[in-house]
């Protein structure tokens, strides 16, 4: 049987025209592209014309406004600390919401170790904020509001373009984690009306270990890093031209490609959701189905574990995940499930299965089988479901 992956939010495979364009790099043996000479011009050349790639992506007027990083959380990172250091002055606190992801909550709780006071917000029983919220919350001494575009673990979308509405009418900074969403959903940051928008190369199919930062001119960022003048001076260090390259191919292919895309990956999700009630009972839907990412769902499978399944399924060769692979290795809930109002105990059932553009329709369906026989094997031996059965 071939291996299946369903675990695409924690890596994709590169595209043979990416993998190409790299190697064409690596042969091209580019210099350095802040040196001066026509060797340096050159390489800077085909760093900007990847940047302006990047730019198209999300609809940004002005490719300075990119800032090459090492990925996602390098660029979450310069985002929340950057903005939260230059507007010190100004005022001390932040917003954000329950179910951050980790670079954003360990950003912040550094943060408040130097005196920052941060307002974490609920969602609701869909995952969701409630703009009126962050409304609310926003003070004087706000400096910005932090709130992911969608969710890592169940990929619920959240209504970033009324909240910024909200913080374009207070004058306060917007800065949303849209790692998992750029290139695999349309992100339009004119659109949304957001400041900062993080993201990464490998969720559209580019390599691992570059991603980016869109800074809307006029936002006051301290660098995160201290050095040269790279990136128009926002990101010091030499950048990595070869992973940018790539990026830039896969940012070209995922803006052209975006829509067979998505019917694609709709069908997917859609043939599984059909045909999951088929398979097994007793589960929970963590995604809020009418705004959600298109190639993510996370399960929680009752009286059973969620590792237990990942790992048998393994077995089967195939991939998907319990949660977030940054938290991997934590015997400790989610907190974005327990942000939901799951319990411990169904929260430790959950599956994130997530679907790519290389899947087929009967890949979900031997999932599905195999998930069957899995469960079933795992419910046999579970004191939690043999106490319901004989209830």
């Amino acid at each position: 049987m071939k291996s299946i992956n369903l675990d695409h939010i924690s890596a994709n495979p590169l595209l043979p025209e990416v993998k190409e364009a790299m190697i064409e790099a690596i042969q091209k043996d580019y210099h350095n592209p802040s040196s001066q000479h026509k060797a340096g011009e050159e390489a800077a050349e085909v760093l900007e014309k990847a940047r302006a790639s990047v730019a198209r992506l999300i609809n940004c007027a002005e490719p300075r406004e990119i800032v090459f990083t090492s990925g996602g959380t390098e660029a979450v990172n310069h985002a929340v600390k950057g903005v939260a250091m230059a507007n010190a002055d100004k005022g001390r606190h932040i917003v954000t919401s329950n179910i951050e992801h980790n670079a954003v909550i360990r950003s912040l709780r550094r943060l408040k170790s130097a005196g920052f006071k941060v307002t974490s917000l609920s969602v609701d029983a869909n995952g969701r904020v409630n703009p009126e919220d962050v409304a609310d919350a926003i003070t004087d001494e706000t400096v910005l509001v932090s709130i992911m575009h969608s969710n890592n673990e169940t990929g619920t979308i959240q209504p970033i373009e009324e909240i910024g509405r909200i913080t374009r009418e207070k004058k306060v900074v917007l800065h949303t984690d849209a790692v998992d969403s750029v290139g695999v959903v349309p992100i339009d940051v004119q659109r949304l009306g957001v400041d900062l928008v993080s993201f990464a190369s490998n969720p559209f199919y580019g390599p691992t270990g570059v991603g980016g930062l869109y800074i809307r001119r006029g936002t006051k960022v301290f660098p995160l890093l201290d050095g040269g003048v790279q990136e128009n001076n926002k990101r010091a260090g030499t950048e990595n031209l070869i992973g940018i390259i790539g990026m830039g191919e896969a940012a070209e292919l995922a803006r052209r490609d975006m829509e067979p895309r998505l019917a694609h990956l709709e069908k997917l999700k859609g043939l599984f959701l059909r045909e999951l009630p088929n398979y097994i009972d007793e589960y929970i839907i963590n995604t809020y189905l009418d705004h959600s990412l298109p190639n993510l769902i996370s399960i929680s499978v009752k009286y059973i574990e969620g590792e237990s399944v990942m790992l048998m399924l393994d077995d089967d060769d195939i991939a998907v995940s319990t949660r977030s692979a940054c938290a991997t290795g934590s015997l400790r809930a989610s907190h974005v499930l327990l942000s939901l109002g799951l319990s411990h105990a169904d929260a430790q059932g959950t599956l994130v299965i997530s679907f790519g553009i290389d899947n087929t329709e009967e890949d979900i369906l031997t999932f599905l089988r195999s998930l069957q026989n899995v469960v079933a094997t795992l419910r046999n031996i579970s004191p939690l479901y043999q106490k319901v059965a004989k209830a």
